[in-house]
């Protein structure tokens, strides 16, 4: 198999015979992929695990993943964590998966169970999990996922199943209820959400009786890479490994006709018709993912004036300023995404592209494979579901930066205007009239700054990840020192955008961590933070400061970062990893000019 059609395969919607029929040669083919980041994943299940591990191996792989697997006997799930276990102490999982359903429940209602009694037994199964999340979480410091409960194949009370206190369906929703309040308060534990899995499929799809009796499966095969694909998105998510653009033709795409043909009047989109209809749901859809953090971008081939023309009909819910960059022009629809992406300062392979012509995915495809390009068909009324079973911009926090993201991206396209305006770039850094807070790592911004890590490529000099339980660990330790930086301008706030962790070794700071969002590189917050890192140097007797420089694939722009902060060379491997040294002179001159407000 070729990696194109294996990518088919892999993706919604999935051709379940050949992923269970050819995962040997799926696998082998996947491994000759390059630059893979490693982790070690516990599956623990309440039933058999096998194929699951097996399945979820090619998701990883297709997201440049290579797990290790550590996999508990069959229904040892609990035993695994709450007893000593020197087998998974020593694996030292970095994501533990707890692969439960509804057949793991211990006790359900009774008809002659009292509203009480009934509460009772939905505390002690709650507390069953709860002890053995936090168990987890104390032994692992690792990020867990847990699935919730499906609903059971049958009702025998019928539709009071739902509303009676009694009913299975009842008892499991109130569960779930109980399940998702604990994800809310730990930052640490998400659901895979195998009740809206099996729902969507459907019960009588997920479940299959013989496959339990006869092998203790809780679900169908053919359902394991809908529950495994998802498990995948999860901790890609967690390791940054998200989408962050969504790149969209215009003509039958987000509106029905061709602007450049039948003008205005012509273009289907609002309420009058099945199809217009159709339409304006798809670009809610995508209202709503801009408005959670999700980059829209146009990319058509149109006249510039027909595009914005289109934009502007009045019963389209999108309007131009929704978009973070607009490409209406006869080029070659891969050449604008390439200066899409350099236009945002984001890499390809952040990006998703959406055409309904299946001739311009197809060239996409051919000419950047590492844009993800779904066949999404040319109706328009399955645009959403097949955008929206890819998994392609999973969130697993909705934080203050995400929501703004957009926002950021269009004040940043004001200072990119603004700067037209001037005859040299330091003259218009100072126009910008930028403020700085840098301080020692906040609890308060612990989320954020394990989100940095893990989606911050191009300024990052050691691309070290973190989860945010090892975050809340580094934050403890009296050994580092930490900063992060948030910088504010005349055109807006942009947030946490850079953090650096020290650690401190006899009398040296090895810095360990430092990186730097794309959006604010070149406006000297770099030098800011390395003017605060000294201080912090200083206040400790430390004179000595050692950098390290681990090169991959999307960092090159770094290699002489710290050269250019005025260190010396110690080390240059043939890698072209590289080791720094600075030493703090008596009479230390401040290297940034920007204003640094720490109250």
């Amino acid at each position: 198999m070729s990696n194109k059609s294996i990518e088919e395969v892999l993706n919604y919607p999935f051709n379940v015979g050949i992923i269970l029929k050819k995962k040997k040669e799926i696998k082998r083919v996947l491994l000759q992929q390059a630059d893979f980041i490693d982790k070690r994943i516990a599956i623990l299940g309440g039933s058999t695990t096998a194929e699951i591990k097996n399945i979820l191996e090619l998701f990883f792989l297709k997201e440049g993943i290579k797990p290790s697997f550590y996999e508990s006997e069959y229904n040892r799930y609990y035993e695994d964590i709450m007893f000593d276990n020197a087998k998974l102490q020593k694996f030292r999982p970095e994501i533990i998966y707890i692969h439960t359903s509804n057949v793991n429940i211990v006790n359900y209602p009774e008809l002659s169970d009292s509203a009480e009694e009934i509460q009772t037994k939905i505390n002690n199964e709650f507390s069953r999990y709860t002890s053995l999340w936090e168990k987890a979480a104390e032994l692992y410091k690792c990020p867990i996922i847990q699935n919730n409960f499906e609903l059971p194949a049958t009702r025998t009370l019928g539709n009071l199943e739902f509303s009676d206190i009694h009913g299975k369906i009842n008892y499991i929703l109130r569960l779930n209820i109980e399940f998702a309040k604990y994800a809310q308060a730990n930052n640490n534990f998400y659901i895979n959400d195998i009740h809206y899995l099996s729902s969507w499929i459907g019960l009588e799809k997920w479940h299959n009786k013989t496959f339990w009796y006869s092998y203790k499966y809780a679900l169908d095969y053919e359902s394991i890479p809908i529950l495994t694909h998802s498990i995948v998105k999860i901790i890609c998510a967690i390791f940054g490994k998200t989408k962050k653009c969504l790149v969209l033709d215009l003509d039958n795409t987000l509106w029905g006709g061709e602007i450049g043909e039948e003008g205005i009047r012509g273009i289907q989109v609002g309420s009058e018709t099945p199809s217009a209809e159709a339409y304006k749901v798809f670009q809610e859809y995508l209202k709503t993912l801009k408005n959670r953090g999700v980059l829209l971008a146009v990319c058509s081939k149109n006249q510039m004036e027909n595009a914005i023309e289109g934009i502007s009909h009045p019963d389209n819910v999108l309007k131009t300023e929704d978009f973070v960059a607009f490409y209406a022009n006869w080029k070659p629809k891969y050449q604008n995404i390439v200066e899409i992406a350099k236009e945002l300062n984001i890499g390809l392979d952040s990006m998703v592209f959406v055409d309904d012509d299946a001739v311009e995915r197809e060239l996409v495809k051919t000419q950047l494979p590492m844009v993800m390009t779904p066949d999404i068909g040319n109706d328009v009324a399955r645009y959403v579901c097949n955008i929206e079973k890819n998994i392609f911009f999973e969130p697993i926090l909705l934080s203050e930066d995400d929501i703004r993201r957009s926002q950021y991206y269009e004040e940043n396209s004001k200072r990119d205007f603004h700067a037209l305006t001037f005859q040299s770039y330091d003259e218009f850094l100072i126009s910008l009239e930028m403020e700085a807070e840098i301080k020692a790592f906040s609890s308060i911004y612990l989320e954020r700054i394990a989100q940095l890590t893990n989606k911050t490529n191009q300024f990052n000099l050691t691309t070290k990840r973190f989860t945010i339980a090892e975050m809340e660990a580094v934050l403890q330790d009296q050994k580092y020192i930490t900063l992060y930086g948030r910088l504010r301008d005349k055109f807006g706030d942009n947030g946490i955008v850079s953090a650096l962790i020290g650690m401190i070794q006899d009398d040296d700071v090895h810095i360990d961590v430092w990186l730097m969002s794309c959006r604010v590189i070149k406006r000297g917050l770099e030098y800011a933070m390395f003017d605060e890192l000294v201080k912090a140097c200083l206040r400790k007797s430390i004179t000595t400061i050692k950098g390290y420089y681990i090169k991959t694939a999307k960092n090159v722009m770094v290699a002489t970062h710290y050269r250019e902060m005025g260190f010396q060379l110690l080390t240059q491997l043939e890698s072209g990893d590289s080791e720094w040294q600075y030493t703090i002179p008596a009479d230390y001159i401040p290297k940034a000019n920007i204003k640094v407000v720490n109250e």
